[in-house]
C-alpha cells in the first residue's frame, strides 16, 4: 500500500476503537480540524454544509409553524443571569466570563452566552402587552459556550458549539404544551427524515431537567457503540421564567395574567450522531438528504476513448444537475479511477456512477451504492428517475439498518445486577420500572457510568401526553424493590 493511499484511508476500526475511528473520519473526510485552544474545533466547508442541511430543514419547518428568527447579543450581564436562580445554579460551573474590555475593567461581568433565556425573556416581557401578542415565537441560530467540556469530541462535545434555541410565550399552559410537542416532533422528524436515524421520544427525569424547567422532553438516538445521544430537547418552562422576568399580558377582560414559556434547542451534536451512526471503516457514510455531493460520476477511459467517455459523462452530469441533484463530474487527469473511488467513499458520496467505453457503447450507466457497494447496471434513458430511485434506496438502507439496531438494543432487566450486566455486555437501553428516586440511578451510575437518559411518555388520543408511561400495576423498582409508578431507560450516553 502506498503512503498516499494510507493517508487517504481510515486506519482505525469502528468496532474496536470507536473513539479513535470517529476522530479519524472527521478529519480525513474534511469535516473539522482541532483549534489551537483546547476544546474548540474549526468546522471545514464539508462539515458546515452538513449543518446547513439540518438548518435549512428545521428553519423551514419553524417558519411554517409561526416562528420568527431573531438574534441576541453573545454577552449577557450578570444581573440578567441572576434573575432566574435555577439558571445561575445550573450553569454556573460552565459559564465563561468577560471581565475586561480593551484596557478597562468592566463595571459588571458579562457571561458568554451558555443559553439565552435570561437575555431573551426581558425583551419578551417588553414585546408582550396583550393576549393579542401571544403566542410569541422566536428562534435564533447562534453559538454558545459552556466551559465544562474537558475531553473534546468534534460535534459531540466542544466548549463552543452551534445550535438553534427557540423561546416562546403563551397565554395558557395548554398552548405551551402544544409548542413543546410541535418542536419535539420536528426534532424527531429531522433525525428520521433528514439524517436517517430513528429516535425514541420521552422526558428527562426531574433531577436531570433543564434548570428552571417544569419538564424537559427529549429525543434520544442510539449509536452503534451502544451509547445514547440526546438528540434535541424541548422544555416546558411553566411560569417560572415569566414570573422572574415579568412576562405578563392583559387578557380579554383586561386582567393581568402571567404567561407560560417554552424553550427548545438542537445542536450540531446531531452531526456527531450522523457520522457515528452510518459511517464505516472506509470513511464517512451520508444519507443523500444531507450529502453535499449526492452523486459522483467517475469516467474511465483510455487515450483513444477519452473524448467519447467524457462527452457522455458530461451530458449525464448536466442532466442530473438540471434536475436539482447535487452531482460532481470527477474528470481529473492526474488521478486514476481507483484513487477516485476511495476518495469519494471516504467523503461519503452516496452514489457513484462509473462510465467507461462499454457504458457509452451500450448506452448504460454502472451505479454503485456507498453503504454496501451494491452495483447495478441501468439504461441511460430516464437517468434522472433512475438516480432518484437509487438515492431513495440508499436512504432506506441506512434508516433500516439503524432502526434494526435500535429495536434489537432495547432490553429489560429484573435486578440491578442485570441492568449493569446488560449494559456492560451489550450497551443499548435497559427499560425498567423505577420508583423515581435519584439514588437508584446513582447506584447504577457509580458502577457502570450509565444513567437514566429518558422516561417514555403516555399517549392520550394518539398524542404524547406530559405524564410518564406507567409500568404494570404492582411493579417494583428494579433497583431498590420499592413500589414503582414510572418507567426509565438506562444507558451510557455521550
Amino acid at each position: 500500500m502506498s503512503e498516499e493511499s494510507q493517508e487517504l484511508g481510515i486506519t482505525e476500526s469502528k468496532s474496536h476503537k470507536p473513539g479513535e475511528w470517529y476522530a479519524e473520519v472527521v478529519q480525513k473526510a474534511g469535516l473539522a480540524d482541532y483549534a489551537p485552544m483546547g476544546g474548540f474545533i474549526v468546522t471545514k466547508p464539508r462539515g458546515y454544509a452538513l449543518w446547513e442541511r439540518i438548518q435549512d430543514a428545521l428553519d423551514g419547518w419553524f417558519k411554517e409553524t409561526g416562528v420568527d428568527n431573531v438574534y441576541f447579543p453573545l454577552f449577557i450581564p450578570e444581573s440578567y443571569l441572576e434573575r432566574e436562580k435555577d439558571i445561575v445554579e445550573g450553569f454556573d460551573p460552565e459559564v465563561a466570563w468577560v471581565t475586561q474590555g480593551g484596557h478597562e475593567e468592566l463595571e459588571e461581568r458579562l457571561a458568554v452566552r451558555p443559553t439565552s433565556e435570561s437575555i431573551i425573556a426581558p425583551f419578551m416581557a417588553e414585546w408582550t402587552r396583550s393576549h393579542r401578542d401571544l403566542p410569541l415565537r422566536t428562534n435564533q441560530w447562534c453559538s454558545v459556550v459552556r466551559w465544562e467540556a474537558t475531553e473534546t469530541k468534534p460535534f459531540f462535545r466542544t466548549k463552543e458549539f452551534l445550535w438553534q434555541e427557540g423561546h416562546t410565550a403563551h397565554a395558557t399552559d395548554e398552548g405551551a404544551w402544544e409548542e413543546v410537542w410541535t418542536r419535539l416532533s420536528q426534532y424527531e422528524r429531522v433525525y428520521e427524515e433528514v439524517l436517517a436515524i430513528p429516535v425514541l421520544r420521552g422526558k428527562k427525569p426531574d433531577h436531570d431537567k433543564f434548570p428552571g424547567a417544569d419538564t424537559t422532553t427529549t429525543v434520544e438516538a442510539l449509536m452503534p457503540d451502544g451509547k445514547s445521544v440526546q438528540g434535541g430537547t424541548s422544555h416546558h418552562l411553566g411560569q417560572s421564567f415569566a414570573e422572574a422576568f415579568d412576562i405578563t399580558f392583559a387578557d380579554e377582560n383586561e386582567d393581568e395574567q402571567t404567561a407560560y414559556t417554552t424553550s427548545w434547542g438542537l445542536s450540531w451534536r446531531a452531526l456527531g450522531a450522523l457520522i457515528m451512526t452510518h459511517s464505516d471503516d472506509q470513511g464517512l457514510v451520508l444519507p443523500p438528504t444531507v450529502a453535499p455531493t449526492q452523486v459522483v460520476i467517475v469516467p474511465i477511459w483510455q487515450a483513444e476513448t477519452r473524448e467519447k467517455v467524457l462527452q457522455y459523462s458530461s451530458e449525464i452530469a448536466a442532466e442530473l444537475e438540471d434536475a436539482g441533484i447535487r452531482v460532481e463530474l470527477d474528470d481529473r487527469d492526474e488521478r486514476n479511477p481507483g484513487f477516485k473511488f476511495n476518495e469519494h467513499e471516504l467523503n461519503g458520496v452516496p452514489l457513484r456512477l462509473e462510465i467507461g467505453p462499454n457504458e457509452v457503447d451500450d448506452e448504460e450507466v454502472t451505479l454503485v451504492h456507498r453503504p454496501d457497494s451494491e452495483k447495478s447496471f441501468e439504461d441511460r434513458s430516464g437517468i434522472v428517475d433512475t438516480v432518484d430511485d437509487h438515492l431513495e434506496a440508499i436512504f432506506d438502507k441506512l434508516y433500516d439498518a439503524a432502526a434494526e439496531r435500535l429495536e434489537e438494543n432495547v432490553r429489560t432487566a429484573d435486578s440491578p445486577e442485570e441492568i449493569m450486566g446488560t449494559i456492560g455486555k451489550h450497551g443499548g437501553y435497559v427499560r425498567v420500572p423505577w420508583c423515581g428516586d435519584q439514588a437508584c440511578e446513582e447506584a447504577i451510575k457509580e458502577k457502570v457510568a450509565a444513567e437514566i437518559v429518558m422516561q417514555p411518555l403516555e399517549e392520550q388520543g394518539g398524542r404524547t401526553a406530559g405524564t410518564p408511561e406507567r409500568p404494570d400495576e404492582g411493579a417494583e423498582c428494579t433497583v431498590c424493590g420499592e413500589s414503582a409508578d414510572q418507567l426509565a431507560y438506562f444507558a451510557k450516553s455521550y
